[in-house]
């Protein structure tokens, strides 16, 4: 009942001020640390998924058709995760930055040479990338609970986290003789 008549304040409020002013509990400031936190995250997601792409497209060797596969599986992921973090931004008030120069920007991840594009090296670069993003992910967990007071972002992240894991598992994996 308490939480009905607090929906009714809100949506009166909201009727009154014909502004859809974001409610849930996270003041201004918190959300907007976390959009850009998010922010981060999206240019890691989108920098991975166009490295994994890479591998997907440029991989040779005997294992070609293999690795051609898994790549695709591992970018399909990615795609996914990709548009969950700009949906969680979104879900914050806040839009998610779609140009390249802004990713390039803002990633944690670099881009290395390569002489061969054998499975090994795009599996071992990779695996890097994923292992990079599973320590931040992982600092932003309490981070977001503690000092910002927002526990579905958290949740969220671990959530992701997990499908990071997973993915390093498998490219972990490919690696064992």
């Amino acid at each position: 009942m308490r939480a009905e008549k607090q929906f009714k304040n809100i949506n009166k409020q909201t009727t009154n001020n014909n502004i859809m002013k974001i409610q849930i509990g996270i003041g201004d400031v918190h959300r907007q640390t976390v959009a850009d936190e998010l922010v981060k995250i999206l240019a890691d997601e989108n920098v991975l998924y166009i490295k994994t792409k890479n591998a997907h497209w440029n991989v040779e060797g005997s294992d070609f058709y293999e690795k051609h596969k898994f790549f695709e599986s591992q970018f399909r992921q990615l795609d996914e995760a990709i548009d969950n973090v700009a949906e969680r931004i979104r879900f914050l008030g806040h839009y998610a930055p779609a140009t390249l120069r802004s990713y390039l920007n803002l990633t944690h991840l670099t881009e290395q040479t390569r002489e061969k594009n054998d499975s090994q090296g795009f599996i071992t670069e990779l695996l890097a990338d994923h292992q990079s993003i599973i320590i931040i992910l992982r600092e932003h967990i309490k981070t977001f609970v503690d000092e910002v007071h927002d526990a579905g972002t958290s949740d969220f992240i671990t959530g992701l986290m997990k499908e990071h894991e997973k993915m390093a598992w498998f490219l972990r994996s490919h690696l064992k003789d």
